[in-house]
């Protein structure tokens, strides 16, 4: 029975994060639904992050009101930046790719958020570059492979994968018209704000590692995060959405859209990956994103008309094998550093024993000397023994 529970234990990371990309992959069909329904993407980002700030503290209320640890000026500083990166501008900037491309391309992108993460590191200091060794050429091969498929995914087309044998449209149930980005100059900006929301959501990923272990109430550091977010997306989508007509909820799919995405993708969701990052680290977590891809892809061509490329699949396979090159040998580094800080720890103990040990035999030898020589000798005798 104990061998089962610890199995399940050690499970729980996985399947919360394969219950993620569910959970993600559906929210990219409901905002593709809402935006075609006319809603603008600022006012369901700040819908989506009230929703949030609503559920989250309701949470934190209930499970946290006596055990979250105190709060300080710091951990505020890190929710605000937090939620910045992680919710307000990655979301803005993730629905523009997907509303000027298309979904498969801006999950896509966001798989190269291991190979951004990397270069960032590198950049600030906290990675070293070492190409002697294989996890090194593992992290850079696998970098520049991700970067090539994403720019295959952008510019090269091919043939057409034809699968209108199983489509469902969606779009074009409810009688609305679509408003298609068909020139250069959108699909470049849609090019450029999926490159901005990958490179936020990395950002994240390394302020939320470091908001865990200071503020490790996943609750409460959540419903801080979407605090923050929401006081930033609700003042952006104020000062630049001027209809206020969008801010009316009017139809079942904006309802729906605004409190799954608020409830399920920033509420619950941020939560698991939260505990999954404090539990097995920011790498754990992107190791996932690939199946998201697959989901979306697959949804994207089936229910909202979206057309499927030979180029969109081989730049979306490049980017997941450049992910799981880069993932390798973070592994790998990880495991040489763990053994060395055990191999550390293990001298260290050898030592104090020695040291206890050498203490020990010289008050024995002190003692001898104030007795007879008789009983230094069965001393020693027995000590050898």
């Amino acid at each position: 029975m104990n061998d089962v529970w610890k199995l399940v234990q050690d499970l729980k990371p996985v399947l919360l994060m394969v219950l993620v990309q569910i959970a993600y992959s559906s929210v990219n069909i409901l905002y593709k639904l809402a935006i075609n329904d006319g809603m603008s993407i600022r006012v369901v980002t700040a819908y989506r992050l009230i929703f949030a700030v609503v559920f989250t503290f309701s949470l934190a209320l209930i499970f946290e009101r006596k055990s979250r640890p105190k709060l300080t000026w710091r951990v505020l500083f890190m929710s605000f930046f937090s939620g910045l990166f992680g919710a307000s501008l990655f979301h803005n900037l993730f629905l523009e790719a997907l509303d000027l491309v298309s979904a498969t391309f801006a999950t896509a992108v966001y798989n190269l958020v291991p190979a951004v993460t990397f270069i960032l590191a590198l950049s600030c200091g906290l990675e070293k570059l070492n190409m002697r060794t294989p996890a090194g050429k593992a992290k850079v091969l696998g970098t520049i492979i991700g970067i090539g498929g994403s720019m295959l995914l952008t510019f090269f087309k091919g043939t057409e994968i034809n699968v209108t044998t199983f489509r469902i449209d969606l779009l074009h149930q409810n009688d609305q018209v679509v408003t298609l980005h068909t020139d250069s100059g959108h699909k470049f900006l849609g090019v450029m704000c999926g490159f901005g929301s990958c490179f936020c959501f990395a950002l994240w990923l390394i302020i939320q590692s470091k908001m865990s272990k200071e503020y490790p109430s996943h609750h409460s550091s959540t419903a801080l995060m979407s605090l923050m977010a929401a006081i930033q997306a609700t003042a952006f989508a104020l000062y630049v959405e001027k209809d206020w007509s969008q801010w009316k909820l009017r139809s079942s799919i904006r309802i729906l859209t605004v409190a799954y995405t608020g409830i399920v993708a920033s509420g619950l969701v941020v939560i698991a990956i939260a505990w999954c990052v404090r539990m097995r680290g920011p790498m754990f977590v992107s190791v996932f994103n690939p199946l998201m891809l697959v989901l979306v892809a697959v949804a994207d061509s089936l229910m909202l008309d979206e057309n499927l490329y030979v180029g969109s699949v081989i730049g979306a396979v490049l980017i997941v094998c450049g992910l799981y090159m880069v993932l390798w040998g973070k592994s790998k580094e990880m495991k040489k550093v763990n053994q060395s800080v055990s191999s550390e720890i293990t001298q260290e103990l050898e030592a104090t024993e020695v040291v206890v040990l050498s203490t020990t035999i010289n008050n024995d030898n002190s003692d001898c000397t104030n007795s007879t020589n008789a009983n230094c000798k069965s001393n020693i005798v027995a000590k050898v023994s």
